[in-house]
């Protein structure tokens, strides 16, 4: 797989979802069938050893991968959702966005205590996100082993964020 094929397929859209804001378009890489699977098989590669037994995804494109992953490994896939989308009972947390705030769930019963899981989301900007996810994952006493994203902002410092969780990003803007 071709890290420059990610990158040049990945658009620019400017002002959305608020003026100022240059949203990172991934639909074109997930419209390419091969190159879809090449990001699933290099996610799916980075978790060897490391004892994983659940993927956990950000709602809602870090869905996306982390499914396929999950479906891939044959393991469990735990969604971490936006407040008020999940049925049952949920620990919540809230952080705060590049361009607002935001709250996110999980149910209660989603990972065992002392499990090995791993995050994975379509990007990496602020580290707000992924900081709330592992918090809440940690909090349900699992372990989030490694973080992993297809794309990171890298001028938006996110790693600082998400402390001592070892981080794999595919390409970096």
């Amino acid at each position: 797989m071709e890290l420059t094929q990610i990158k040049s397929l990945i658009r620019d859209v400017a002002d959305f979802p608020e003026p100022g804001i240059v949203f990172k378009d991934i639909t074109p890489v997930l419209s390419d069938g091969p190159l879809f699977r090449a990001v699933i098989n290099r996610f799916a590669s980075e978790l060897d050893g490391l004892g994983v037994t659940k993927i956990v995804g950000i709602d809602a494109r870090g869905f996306i991968f982390a499914g396929a992953v999950a479906s891939q490994l044959g393991l469990g896939f735990v969604p971490i959702r936006k407040k008020g989308k999940l049925p049952w009972k949920t620990r919540s947390t809230g952080y705060q966005l590049e361009y607002g705030e935001s709250v996110v769930e999980v149910h209660m019963d989603a990972v065992e205590q002392g499990e090995k899981v791993a995050l994975i989301d379509d990007v990496l900007a602020t580290g707000g996100t992924a900081a709330a996810a592992i918090h809440l994952i940690e909090e349900c006493g699992a372990q989030v082993v490694r973080a992993e994203f297809l794309m990171e902002l890298g001028f938006l410092n996110g790693r600082e964020k998400v402390g001592t969780t070892p981080v794999v990003s595919l390409v970096t803007y």
